[in-house]
């Protein structure tokens, strides 16, 4: 029995009446049903293992396009090539991806992982430059320049 019918039966208040499918809310109650849906749900999760998080996070995840953590949904959330090759048919993503002279900007967290390189958030955000003298500089280019010769580079 679904949503809609159970709204539908004498004596349910209809207005009251919820789901946790998520798709089923969406289609029935539209769209703000189903973030509501999905954010009562991290919630409710959560608190089963006692944890909490503030509102504000999970309404971020709840805002969107509602999609499925399926080889399918993936594909509609990110553009980049990492990222749906992480997930599942990675040689398929990763050739098409070549034959079509695709990039990846690596700005996201799942393709900075890959690359092991740190995130562009939280304290990777920041860039720390160091002043100096010109002779340091001057150096320090030196001893790269030497290095070089002696490699043949």
């Amino acid at each position: 029995m679904g949503l809609q019918t159970v709204m539908g039966v004498e004596g349910i208040d209809g207005r009251k009446t919820m789901s946790n499918h998520v798709m089923e809310m969406l289609q029935i109650l539209g769209i703000e049903a189903a973030r509501s849906c999905i954010i009562n749900e991290i919630a409710a999760t959560m608190a089963s293992h006692g944890m909490s998080i503030d509102i504000r996070h999970m309404m971020l995840l709840g805002d969107g396009e509602v999609l499925g953590i399926t080889r399918f949904g993936i594909q509609k959330m990110d553009k980049s090539i990492l990222m749906l090759a992480s997930f599942e048919k990675t040689g398929d993503h990763l050739f098409n991806a070549s034959v079509n002279g695709r990039d990846d900007k690596i700005e996201g967290v799942t393709e900075c992982i890959i690359m092991g390189i740190p995130m562009q958030l939280g304290t990777g955000i920041l860039k720390v430059m160091q002043r100096f003298s010109s002779e340091v500089v001057m150096q320090f280019e030196e001893e790269n320049t030497q290095k070089s010769k002696e490699l043949g580079l």
